[in-house]
């Protein structure tokens, strides 16, 4: 199909393009996202604002034990920066699992996270990271924890006039590690289910656990008992496999034509023990 008539700028500056943005643009990134849901006449905005030139949100750099992020840098900059690989792996993994290597390399960091489509994943190993996002207006600019940034369905904290600017990461300890296990649907390349964990060992036992979820329901989400039933084990077989059966404990699983509400949790518990157990053998 054919996208309804609409005004296109590609301003050069951050400044150009948040008040334009504020007047009522709609910010184009990529563009992996937005331009088949305009072919389809899903999205129909009078003015598209392309900020993929703008070269100040194009950057990976390390701050105060933080990776920042600019919205612009793609899935193949976060999979390939040597400083994300080697600072926080389980973000340059996640980047690698995002659809084809066409989509890797025009698709956003931040063009994704602002979509916040519910089978995306970014967001499972964000919510993983407890990364912070950095949202930017005209007139004034904000951090906010990525658990108070996803609300819903294609829903976030975003307010009119904001744009995502910035993501922050933590750089890792020694004693981490983490993966991303994905049971994704093939034509499409999103997740039926998506789990990031992260977990740090110290002296034989697990001090810190985090689970990030993407595609079990309209939302990502902290499987905050499953990390609580980690923390103080050892991390055995039997530990692992009863940390992962909470994963969609109290959880409102979607169902579509991929799968059922109740196939979705069943995979849930199988690729959270999957990252836990992977996650688990990287903290050597």
């Amino acid at each position: 199909m054919i996208p309804n008539t609409f005004e296109y700028t590609a301003p050069l500056t951050l400044k150009v393009a948040l008040a334009l943005i504020g007047e009522g643009g709609k910010p184009l990134a990529g563009g992996m996202s937005l331009i088949p849901m305009m072919k389809l006449r899903m999205a129909a905005p009078e003015h598209l604002v392309d900020i993929g030139r703008i070269a100040e949100l194009n950057y990976i750099r390390e701050a105060g034990g933080e990776l920042h992020i600019g919205a612009n840098a793609t899935h193949y900059d976060v999979e390939s920066s040597p400083l994300i690989v080697g600072k926080c792996p389980l973000l340059a993994e996640t980047a690698g699992h995002i659809g084809d290597i066409q989509v890797r390399n025009r698709g956003t960091l931040g063009g994704s996270v602002a979509h916040a489509d519910p089978s995306a994943d970014y967001p499972a190993a964000l919510q993983a990271l407890e990364a912070k996002i950095v949202l930017t207006s005209a007139t004034s600019q904000r951090t906010v924890a990525v658990g108070d940034f996803f609300i819903d369905t294609f829903t976030t904290s975003l307010e009119p006039g904001e744009l995502v600017t910035e993501v922050i990461v933590p750089v890792e300890a020694g004693l981490t590690g983490t993966s991303y296990q994905k049971f994704l649907q093939p034509a499409s390349g999103f997740a039926i289910v998506g789990v990031a964990a992260r977990i740090r060992r110290e002296a034989g036992k697990i001090t810190v656990a985090r689970i990030g979820v993407t595609g079990v329901s309209g939302n990502s989400y902290r499987a905050l008992k499953a990390e609580a039933a980690l923390v103080g084990k050892a991390g055995s077989d039997a530990e692992i496999d009863a940390a992962a059966a909470l994963v969609g404990e109290g959880v409102e699983a979607g169902a579509d034509l991929h799968a059922s509400a109740e196939y979705r949790l069943h995979l849930a518990a199988n690729y959270a023990e999957r990252a836990i157990r992977v996650a688990l053998s990287r903290t050597a």
